[in-house]
């Protein structure tokens, strides 16, 4: 299961899943121990954990829920306790995301956030588990495609100042001379 599966319904309580779209809407289950099924019709908000972002100051302008959930995930672990006046919701999420937007994240979007966390770790910790090492995963590729463009730059660089040109006729055909530059002249 994904966070693509997982939705929050505007007016509700909780998070729920989401089984199939009907004609009217789409049947949803609660992700607790009842699991009740519901249907969300048409004028429902249903939203998506997976479209659903964090606003932050940062150049990108906003960071996914899903990596928010895998850094609390990383750096908390288990269930969020003592996290309810606006200071502590403030801090806790200062501390997950040093750039968040303070002007435009309320503390009543980050006690969702935890609320929502902690239904997860709660009764679907696999997703945070799949998230957490997929973003570790992620970071290792981003590092070495960095380390590797910076390699090829580099030896671009060596290869342009050391290799002859090669100068073609545009009617010759295709024969083509050498051209040396000259170098400390």
């Amino acid at each position: 299961m994904t966070l693509n599966e997982i939705a929050s319904v505007s007016g509700k309580p909780g998070l729920y899943k989401v089984l199939k779209p009907t004609r009217t809407g789409i049947i949803l289950e609660t992700i607790d121990a009842e699991k009740k099924k519901t249907i969300a019709n048409a004028n429902s908000r249903v939203s998506l954990l997976k479209e659903i972002s964090v606003y932050t100051t940062s150049e990108k302008g906003s960071v996914l829920l899903e990596e928010v959930f895998a850094l609390i995930h990383k750096k908390k672990g288990t269930i969020i306790e003592g996290v309810s006046t606006d200071a502590e919701l403030f801090s806790f999420l200062e501390e997950i995301i040093p750039e968040f937007d303070t002007e435009k994240v309320y503390p009543s979007d980050i006690k969702k956030i935890v609320i929502w966390y902690n239904t997860l770790v709660t009764f679907l910790p696999e997703i945070l588990v799949e998230k957490a090492e997929d973003t570790a995963e992620e970071i290792e590729t981003k590092v070495e495609k960095v380390a590797k463009t910076t390699k090829d730059a580099t030896a671009q660089k060596t290869a342009k100042s050391s290799t002859p040109k090669i100068a073609s006729s545009k009617k010759g055909g295709g024969a083509a001379t050498v051209k040396t530059a000259k170098r400390g002249a």
